[in-house]
């Protein structure tokens, strides 16, 4: 049987008699019961599956594997160690915050493959044994005869063997705008999308019109729904520029800890320092090499960064996405309910000879009519041909917590939403003409025909494809009334619709009858006028779009959707520009290496599958590009997940983009993603901001350590000084530098190079600049004040008070690694406040006796402090010269 169902993955190949002998089933009476529980038992159940599971204490556990949490974890035990469970208990709290971040990161991203299972179909209408019955979606197995009606959620993949007027919704699934119009026929073309398979029935789907009939081809993990859970199982997700930079940083610092620990105890040793002593203060310069804030810091940037994000409409589940967003060079978008309202909507019509355009976007019945650029009110003709669409019609206009909303189907709803602009009400208008029989929609006849009593007569309204609909008319109606249809007037008509769809319009013509009976109703008709309809571009993406590509970002769309379609939507957003239009069938022409090469000058990518969107995304990222992947749809959930930053729509997105993606708009408003961007832009640089503050003050402590242990002299600060800066004085402004005020020009820089360092040669530069000048201040006030006969403590303690100063300065002057410090230096009142505390707490450790002993200080004198502070202050013009070199490109590149 395993062989048999392997033997029609491409059932929509195969005749419909030939798909039914393979699975040994019939047509009428299904499967027997026996037989059913027996392939249940062998294919299991109709659910997806997970195909590894990872326990939370694994998950838990795997946090720990960072560089830098197993220094802090080294560090905690050693300061507890040395005496100071203040520290140790200070450095475990940030340990165990940043593990429960990452866990419950991973853990709620692993959620994805339980949102699929939601989506599936509760139950079923299957044949057996000759009977109809409803059964669980879990329990349908291959060969199950499957009965699928208005409202159904198709329950498997399966081959149609009857299709009435059937169409299903299929936009989740394939990014189709429009349900899809399905039929039984045999399909010859070898390699054919999701999309125009019409003859297949998908998992998940939804059937909106008519009713079908289809044989069980695939259940769980074989079906398309399945495949893509797969995808997002199989689909590794890369680590953040930020988190590899961190990384990289974490290794060098560990090397570095460990190379002072040795240098500085075999230097003690080689001076007969006593081992224990020298050991226990190697160990403590260690532990300064180390930024014990920094974890703590980045946490509280990113998730400071995501409070603003969500007051801008983005919800950010993971927080390295925050910063990766702001160095995004390519946003990967789905046409349909992103670029799009992903509601049909009436834009133009050609009644009585003429063009009318349309305003309004979407099923809010707001709406004006245009001739020629000029606002005119609907005529009698055009009001006829809305009266009819409205009446042709099973859909319903509804308004559900403050959005307007179709009940039925998408096209039809575009009709009722027109009807309601020109003023007409559809219930009013079903009461006056109630429908008294119909001639319904077929694939064979492209229309659709109803007939309502009108005063004690039958008036018959008819629309479908122009062609058909035009054929069966005798006259048009105009504003001077009913007149003749020549041949001409006909040839007319159809090259206006061939003009309508050129512009990507869906086209139907609409008609009526007046005295008509059901055998002559569709014959002799008067015809209305063209309507031509698109699931229109919100309004605001165009201009979204402009500021993305000043800000070096480049938009692409990529949509399962008609490439005509898509085309003139891009064209219309400014998003086509010189590029190409592609289908998934080019891509499978490509290999990965011509894809890659390729992708670069590909604008719109239509008629794809969730498997050409993730190949699309990892080809970008192999050309250096940092995605972004936004969408709404089952299908864009894998390329969602493969994507540097996926970003979820928040209304019309499914439960599975949300869990896949890492940033959800809670608006669905693709401008909220400049907002977003130029927010992680921010996080960016105040990040960069504080690791040069950080790192710079941690260079200038151990040059003055380990250079006073080669010099041959005492220890200029103390094990608990050391600590205490590290901690304490380190901590807080680095913090306020994490909420820094963004810089003026932010959005116009080009982004920056994913694998690019923070750590750029003018941020080098200004790092080792700050640390070297501290070093040397701090070092010749050390052995000035030794050689000019003060006690070695007194020297430790005024070096130790310097050593804090210059740390304030340089808060300050590491704004920016550019701009100069008397540029708005006051405009961080968090840093002025951090600030001002540090100094009380400074004052205290100086003049409380208290804190004297613990800190080996003393009261300081006015001329001790006056020395103090002009040397604090000599580190501005060193700062300042260099941002100015830097600025004249001495170092090279700024960012």
């Amino acid at each position: 049987m395993a062989c048999r169902v392997s033997e029609i993955v491409n059932s929509h190949l195969f005749e419909t008699a030939k798909v039914l002998q393979q699975l040994d089933t019939d047509a009428v009476s299904g499967l027997a019961n026996q037989e059913a529980a027996s392939r249940l038992a062998q294919f299991g159940p109709n659910q997806l599956q997970a195909f590894r599971t990872v326990s939370p204490w694994a998950i838990f556990a795997n946090q720990f594997k960072n560089v830098l949490i197993v220094i802090l974890l080294v560090g905690a035990t050693l300061s507890l160690f040395l005496g100071h469970a203040v520290e140790a208990t200070t450095i475990a709290v940030i340990i165990f915050l940043a593990a429960l971040l990452g866990f419950a990161q991973e853990f709620r991203a692993e959620r994805a493959i339980e949102a699929l299972r939601r989506r599936a179909a509760p139950t079923a209408t299957v044949i057996r044994q000759g009977e109809e019955k409803t059964v669980a979606a879990g329990d349908v197995v291959p060969g199950d005869i499957i009965l699928l009606r208005v409202g159904d959620k198709v329950p498997a993949d399966g081959r149609l063997l009857e299709a009435v007027n059937l169409k299903i919704d299929e936009a989740i699934l394939t990014g189709e705008s429009a349900p899809v119009e399905k039929q039984s026929a045999l399909l010859s073309q070898l390699r054919l999308s999701v999309a125009e398979r019409t003859n297949m029935a998908f998992a998940g789907t939804a059937v909106t019109y008519g009713r079908g009939k289809a044989v069980v081809v695939a259940t769980a993990m074989k079906t398309e729904f399945g495949k893509i859970a797969q995808l997002l199982q199989t689909v590794e997700t890369g680590r953040t520029p930020l988190q590899e930079n961190l990384d990289h940083l974490g290794r060098v610092l560990a090397r570095a800890a460990l190379a002072v620990v040795v240098v500085i105890v075999l230097l003690g040793l080689w001076r007969g320092e006593p081992l224990v002593q020298m050991l226990i203060f190697g160990i403590a310069l260690a532990v300064a090499v180390v930024p014990e804030a920094l974890p703590a810091v980045v946490t509280v940037s990113l998730a400071l960064g995501v409070q603003r994000m969500a007051k801008r409409n983005a919800l950010v589940r993971h927080l390295p996405a925050v910063e990766t967003l702001g160095s995004t060079s390519v946003i990967c978008s789905d046409k349909t309910g992103t670029l799009t309202k992903d509601e049909m909507t009436v834009c133009k019509l050609f009644v009585g000879g003429e063009m009318f355009e349309v305003s309004g976007v979407g099923f809010e019945p707001q709406g004006m009519f245009f001739r020629g650029g000029a606002a005119v009110e609907p005529h009698a003709p055009l009001r006829e041909l809305a009266r009819a669409g409205l009446l042709v019609n099973d859909a319903t206009l509804v308004q559900k917590e403050g959005r307007w909303e179709i009940k039925g189907d998408p096209t039809e709803g575009a009709l009722v939403v027109l009807a309601a602009k020109a003023g007409l009400d559809k219930g009013a208008l079903d009461a006056e003409f109630p429908r008294v029989a119909e001639i319904p929609f077929s694939s064979e006849t492209k229309r659709m025909t109803t007939l309502h009593s009108a005063n004690g007569n039958l008036m018959a309204y008819a629309k479908g494809a122009p062609e058909l609909i035009v054929e069966s008319c005798a006259k048009q109606l105009t504003e001077k009334g009913e007149i003749g249809l020549t041949d001409d007037d006909k040839k007319a008509i159809l090259a206006a619709g061939r003009h309508l769809a050129s512009e990507a319009l869906r086209v139907l013509a609409v008609a009526v009858k007046p005295d008509a009976t059901l055998e002559n109703a569709e014959r002799g008709m008067t015809f209305l006028g063209l309507v031509g309809m698109i699931d229109p571009p919100r309004p605001e993406v165009k201009a979204a779009i402009v500021k993305c590509q000043q800000a070096g970002i480049r938009p692409v769309m990529i949509t399962g959707d008609h490439p005509l379609t898509a085309q003139a939507v891009a064209r219309q957003l400014g998003l086509l520009g010189d590029g190409r239009v592609v289908i998934g069938a080019d891509l499978d022409a490509l290999s990965a290496v011509e894809l890659e090469r390729e992708a670069e000058h590909i604008a719109v990518y239509a008629r794809v599958s969730p498997v050409h969107k993730l190949a699309v995304v990892t080809a970008l990222q192999r050309r250096g590009q940092v995605v972004a992947m936004t969408g709404d749809g089952i299908n864009d959930a894998p390329a969602l997940r493969k994507a540097d930053i996926g970003i979820a729509m928040g209304i019309t997105g499914t439960d599975v983009t949300r869990e896949a993606a890492a940033m959800t708009l809670t608006d669905d408003n693709f401008a909220s993603i400049v907002a977003a961007v130029e927010e992680g832009r921010a996080i960016f640089n105040n990040i960069k901001k504080f690791l040069m503050y950080l790192l710079s003050a941690n260079i200038g402590e151990v040059l003055i350590v380990t250079t006073a242990a080669l010099a041959g002299l005492p220890p200029p600060l103390s094990a608990v000084q050391i600590l205490y800066v590290n901690l304490a004085t380190d901590g807080l402004p680095a913090l306020a530098l994490a909420v820094d005020p963004p810089e003026a020009d932010l959005m116009r820089r080009s982004p920056r190079r994913s694998r690019k360092s923070i750590f750029t040669r003018p941020v080098i530069c200004l790092m080792l600049t700050g640390g070297i000048w501290s070093a040397i201040v701090n070092l010749g006030l050390f052995v000035w004040l030794l050689h000019s006969g003060r006690q070695l403590s007194e020297a430790m303690a005024m070096t130790f008070v310097l050593l804090v100063l210059i740390e304030f300065s340089k808060a300050y002057h590491f704004r920016s690694d550019h701009l100069s410090s008397f540029n708005r230096p006051l405009a961080n009142r968090w840093l002025n406040l951090a600030v001002l505390w540090e100094v009380g707490l400074l004052t205290g450790v100086i003049y409380l006796e208290f804190l004297q002993r613990a800190f080996g200080t003393f009261s300081i004198s006015v001329q001790d402090w006056l020395m103090i502070l002009t040397l604090a202050m000599s580190l501005t013009p060193v700062l300042e010269l260099t941002k100015w070199l830097g600025r004249r490109g001495c170092f090279g590149e700024l960012a």
